[in-house]
């Protein structure tokens, strides 16, 4: 018969799983392969090149900042190497590389490590990282080229000049949205990704994958990626009929904003409900900017302000225990 002195008393969690941060970060970058494998196919090697900066940058800006700082070494966590890969496919295959460099710095050291690392960072280091980059080298990041045409690791100006296409589906969209004639790309070249973009974002049918490959390991809920699709596909739809919204789901960033991005563990609700206002407010902001504001494209602005909501969502949706009380 056990006594009060064999009882063992210890803190929470008392349910223990055995997926670690280094798996979900494992498998997120495997969900984030097919969009590599289609971005090299369609642009070329330097998005290979791009991807593999930005990673090595994250990894280093994190160890050198862990070691400066005498703190314990997360490299091997994969965090550092997950935003390096969102990072490059939030780029255009042509950024210069010593932008990409500026970007990982800003994501690792500003946006993560001085607030306290992973699980403490306010925001997702990725798209606060584009979206500084965006407003910091505004011609960089608007820069596109053309689908198949371009097959230089280097960027030289005078082989450049003929693979500039002139702007992206969204854009396209939202001259179409004030009354202009213009031709998109059919849906078929939309879902596979041949089209001018950002290399990672482009292919809805790999981005699609992976993410179906997150819900099979449980990674991810369907909770804020359906919301936030369902979100713009419904407002667009209002806005200009069914083929407009179905265009918007399938150009910009919204894939892969939604099921890479939007389902952060550390700076999304906790909660399913949660989830679904965050995805829904996400979604409304980025019609918002898509269809009124001054950028084509507005996803990763709005995923950055419903993370700085993040805690007022979790008090609202957050369910009390019979009897509990919480202030």
């Amino acid at each position: 018969m056990s006594t009060i002195s064999n009882m063992v008393v210890s803190p929470a969690p008392h349910i223990r799983d055995k997926l670690t941060t280094n798996r979900i970060m494992l498998d997120v970058i495997i969900a984030l392969l097919p969009s590599l494998v289609v971005g090299v196919w369609v642009f070329g090697p330097r998005a290979a090149l791009i991807t593999g900066v930005c990673v090595v940058s994250c990894i280093f800006f994190e160890w050198l900042f862990e070691i400066i700082l005498k703190r314990k070494n997360t490299v091997n966590d994969l965090s550092a190497a997950l935003t390096g890969i969102l990072l490059a496919y939030n780029l255009p295959v042509t950024i210069p590389i010593w932008q990409t460099v500026i970007g990982c710095f800003f994501a690792i050291i500003l946006v993560k490590q001085l607030f306290g690392g992973l699980g403490k960072n306010f925001a997702n280091p990725a798209i606060a990282a584009r979206v500084f980059m965006f407003l910091a080298f505004p011609a960089a990041m608007t820069t596109w080229v053309s689908p198949f045409k371009f097959n230089s690791i280097l960027v030289p100006k005078e082989e450049i000049l003929d693979t500039i296409t002139g702007a992206t589906p969204l854009v396209d969209l939202l001259h179409m949205f004030r009354g202009e004639v213009y031709t998109l790309p059919d849906k078929w070249s939309l879902f596979l990704g041949t089209h001018g973009g950002c290399f990672g974002e482009t292919s809805e049918l790999a981005l699609l994958i992976g993410g179906l490959y997150l819900l099979f390991r449980k990674v991810i809920t369907w909770h804020a990626p359906i919301s936030f699709i369902g979100t713009v596909f419904i407002l667009t739809t209002l806005a200009g009929g069914f083929d407009f919204g179905l265009f918007h789901i399938l150009t910009g960033g919204l894939f892969l904003g939604a099921i890479f991005m939007a389902t952060d563990y550390v700076t999304t609700p906790f909660t399913n409900l949660g989830r679904i206002i965050f995805g829904i407010g996400c979604g409304l902001i980025t019609v918002i900017i898509r269809l009124w504001g001054n950028y084509p494209e507005g996803v990763s602005f709005a995923i950055l302000f419903m993370n700085m909501l993040v805690p007022f969502i979790n008090n609202i949706s957050f369910k009390k225990a019979l009897g509990g009380i919480y202030k």
